[in-house]
């Protein structure tokens, strides 16, 4: 964390000092299903072929293709059945000439067979009918003994998965950097990994701050308003890929905020509070988190004003024996949420261990009836809804940093620049895509 001290902060000087400070998380080793959403530390090969075996991908009869050649609905070729295979078959009955072998889906081709022919293209075997006799047993232990007759010729390999055909031994399988999804997780576990090294999902603990918030469910009394920030920044902070605990909120008592901060350091790998940063008289982060002597900055938390609308007063800094890194941020539903897409997600994603950690940006014609107007000296970030195919950004809602509904419609954040105070329709704009 920077010490320079100056009396307005640039967004980029901000974040640059947040990034600079924090470090990913340490790998470890986990279990496959506790690693989902984790980033993998490791590159991973392939140390078995996928499939590891030729096998089949229908339930039928495997053949030798001389033998079903010119078959047809008035001369089937018919064939004796010499045994069945179901998946996980040791022993394999040998498929000679004049030869058929019964086949589940999945199960691996015996010697001697070229090609599946589906049961739907036979008789199922001994005349008894195709799904029937699939699932009968034979009287024959082996499952040998009777006729198939063959309603249709096969070339060879067909309806055979080859071994090898998915992935082959020593190929890449995963990247490290990757974010482990359902997909990724079979994967591993389809190449025999039980374990894997990762870096683990940061835990982020949200805490709002007022006397005037009450929890949804709850009766409002006069002057008291719903907790909205803690519920909408702790799923942004799931949605950024981390771990997410909601405190309820906090009164403005600075000691219970500093009871507060101590009790939660234990599950910790990041702490975001909102609210109690400006400059009233119930600004109880300030308080909180500043020296005894009353300057800020005391516990290693810095109080800043950042040249942006919304989101001016800002906070960033370590807290406890660990130095847990805590971002401060404005109470203002709008301010809050913009505050955390700029500054806390790509924290979050610096702690995951992700290269790329931020948002995706776009350029976009603004699409208005009337031009737009920004304070000078200011980057403003505005709600809007981007249609990428137009190329166009089209704004939802006012400037007001209280409109909550406008910011639930939007997907995207306009950014007008700090040295441009109008711009018109059809003028080009940086937008940030947050959907």
């Amino acid at each position: 964390m920077s010490s320079t001290v100056r009396t307005t902060w640039s967004v980029d000087e901000h974040l640059d000092d947040i990034l600079g400070s924090i470090r990913p998380l340490d790998p470890i080793e986990l279990q496959l299903p506790d690693a989902q959403g984790c980033v993998l530390v490791d590159d991973v090969t392939v140390p078995v072929a996928l499939p590891p075996f030729d096998n089949s991908s229908m339930d039928g009869y495997a053949v030798r293709v001389a033998d079903v050649a010119g078959a047809g609905e008035e001369y089937p070729a018919v064939l004796t059945v010499v045994g069945d295979v179901a998946a996980g078959s040791g022993e394999l009955p040998e498929v000679g000439p004049g030869q058929a072998a019964r086949i589940m889906t999945g199960a691996p081709l015996p010697p001697g067979a070229e090609a599946v022919v589906p049961v739907e293209w036979t008789d199922g075997g001994a005349g008894g009918g195709a799904a029937t006799t699939m699932r009968a047993a034979s009287t024959d232990p082996d499952g040998a003994g009777g006729e198939v007759r063959v309603y249709r010729p096969v070339e060879a390999r067909a309806h055979v998965r080859a071994r090898g055909s998915d992935v082959q031994a020593g190929e890449p399988a995963l990247a490290a950097g990757t974010v482990l999804g359902p997909a990724q997780i079979g994967l591993l576990a389809a190449i025999g990994r039980g374990t894997v090294r990762v870096r683990p999902r940061p835990r982020v603990v949200v805490m709002s701050t007022g006397s005037e918030l009450v929890q949804p469910g709850e009766a409002l009394g006069p002057g008291q308003i719903y907790d909205s920030n803690s519920y909408a920044l702790s799923a942004a902070a799931r949605d950024a890929g981390a771990l997410a605990y909601r405190v309820g909120a906090v009164t403005d008592d600075a000691d219970g905020l500093r009871a507060a901060i101590e009790d939660q350091l234990v599950r910790a790998d990041l702490l975001v509070t909102t609210g109690g940063v400006s400059v009233g008289a119930y600004d109880v982060v300030k308080e909180a988190l500043s020296a005894p002597d009353g300057t800020e900055g005391g516990s290693g938390v810095d109080f800043r004003r950042l040249a942006m609308q919304p989101g001016k007063p800002q906070g960033f800094g370590t807290v406890g024996p660990d130095h847990v890194p805590l971002l401060a941020l404005p109470g203002n539903p709008v301010s809050s949420y913009v505050s955390f897409e700029l500054f806390v997600r790509p924290a979050i994603r610096t702690l995951m261990g992700l290269k790329d950690v931020h948002r995706p940006r776009a350029r976009a014609a603004l699409s208005a009836d009337k031009a737009l107007t920004s304070p000078a000296g200011k980057r403003q970030f505005l709600r809007g809804t981007y249609d990428a195919q137009a190329g166009t950004v089209t704004p939802v809602g006012g400037a007001g940093s209280h409109l909550v509904a406008a910011l639930a419609h939007a997907d995207a954040l306009l950014v007008v620049p700090e040295d441009t105070t109008i711009v018109g329709p059809g003028a080009e704009l940086e937008v940030v895509i947050i959907r």
